[in-house]
């Protein structure tokens, strides 16, 4: 439930700064109208409980009756005799009223009793006397104001001025950290490029200081790993051509000098291993060419390298009629070159180490290609499968009998990235080995 993007997780803590801002302002607001709103209140109980009182004093008793009459009309008031029996409903003992109740009281003086509903008739409700002064028991009234005078209507207007304020805030938020975070994502993607051998196109060089220092260091390292690699390359070419120069005159002298028969056969392997070795050297370098990817035939590639063993006298056995369904296999986009070495490395491991027929298969996995490669050899145990990838390793338990330089699985591996694929090499049902080539 965690986000896991940068965008989203910081769009959400500006939002919610924001929303926390904007209710902390609310609620300061809220505090700042309640004490005007509640003595306003107080100033107009109290205006109505006193106007009262002094009508129901200086008016003639056969007009009273007419007066309360004109209050209740005009004003909403009422006047009603406090009774002994009466049921009372106190105020809620909440901040504005108890304010409200300390200010009428002021005002009225503290016998003065307040009530939120006689009888069960709602209102603000204060009682008063007409004449306290001279006895204790004299004439108790109440005076009733519509509770509308102290409820506010919500203010809906602001309500919606608010929320459009609050989506505009949201809005340029995550706009904000979406120009911050894009470059992130575009440099993501360009060092995912450089994880898979590849060369991107420069970042671009845009948006704050920070993000322009980080943008030239990327595009300077991934300069520096472009030369380092053409480099690379033209020292394992340079090499070999050295070597196989005088590998070419040492076969020849071989062939001319030596005159026992066995001798010059051994030699002359000892030779062809060194140029096998020197070959690996070559393939390693070249994985990470800059072949164009291409649309390609899967299942013509396959038969064309089964057909080229069958020549030489080691068949494989296609697993399946499916290849002539190119509907399958037809337009994926690859480097054919480097999926031919791929494949021919992982055929002759196969070949080496499995002791037996060499299957291969091609199959779809949803949106991603499956090549495969089995054997019937002792595998490799698990626990050694990622360290079998790494340049220059053997697997010294199991096929120390073989001779190479320990580079052809992590030649498959390295194309295998430079097509934004993975190898996998998995025990193989009834024993063996089946090494996966998946590529999208």
């Amino acid at each position: 439930m965690i986000p896991r993007t940068l965008l989203v997780r910081t769009f959400l803590l500006v939002s919610a700064l924001i929303v926390v801002t904007v209710s902390i302002w609310a609620a300061l607001f809220e505090l700042a109208a309640r004490e005007p709103r509640a003595r306003q209140l107080a100033q107009l109980t109290a205006s109505a409980a006193n106007l009262t009182h002094a009508a129901l004093l200086a008016a003639a008793p056969a007009k009273r009756r007419d007066l309360l009459i004109e209050l209740t009309e005009r004003e909403g008031i009422r006047l009603y005799p406090a009774e002994p029996e009466d049921a009372i409903e106190p105020l809620p003992d909440d901040a504005f009223y108890q304010l409200f109740r300390t200010e009428t009281r002021k005002m009225l003086g503290s016998h003065t009793r307040l009530a939120f509903a006689v009888n069960g008739e709602d209102g603000i409700w204060a009682s008063f006397q007409l004449d306290v002064s001279e006895d204790d028991n004299a004439d108790e009234y109440w005076v009733m104001l519509p509770r509308e005078r102290a409820d506010r209507d919500f203010p809906w207007h602001w309500l919606g001025w608010g929320g459009a304020s609050l989506a505009l805030a949201l809005l340029v938020a995550w706009w904000i950290v979406s120009r911050v975070t894009r470059p992130l994502r575009t440099l993501a993607a360009a060092a995912a490029e450089v994880g898979r051998g590849r060369q991107p196109a420069p970042v671009a060089i845009t948006g704050a200081d920070e993000l322009k220092q980080v943008a030239l260091a990327f595009n300077q390292m991934s300069d520096d790993l472009s030369h380092i690699e053409r480099e690379r390359a033209e020292v394992l070419a340079g090499i070999s051509h050295d070597l196989r120069t005088p590998l070419a005159r040492l076969r020849l002298e071989a062939e001319m000098s030596v005159s026992d028969e066995s001798a010059r056969d051994a030699i002359t392997a000892d030779i062809e291993q060194m140029d096998a070795i020197i070959a690996q050297f070559l393939d390693y370098a070249r994985a990470a060419s800059d072949e164009a990817t291409v649309p390609t035939d899967i299942g013509q590639l396959l038969e064309e390298i089964a057909a080229r063993y069958a020549r030489i006298g080691a068949p494989l056995r296609l697993e399946g009629d499916h290849f002539a369904d190119t509907a399958d296999f037809a337009g994926a986009m690859l480097r054919p070159m480097a999926i031919r070495r791929a494949i021919g490395n992982l055929i002759e491991n196969a070949r080496k180490y499995g002791g037996g027929e060499v299957t291969l298969s091609a199959r779809r996995d949803g949106k991603a290609l499956c090549i495969e490669v089995m054997d019937r050899g002792p595998g490799i145990p698990a626990s050694e499968v990622e360290r079998m990838k790494r340049p220059f390793t053997r697997l010294e338990n199991a096929r120390t009998d073989a001779i190479g330089t320990g580079l052809g699985l992590a030649i498959v591996e390295r194309i295998a990235r430079l097509h934004g694929g993975s190898l996998t090499l998995l025990p193989r049902e009834g024993g063996g080995l089946v090494a996966t080539l998946r590529l999208p």
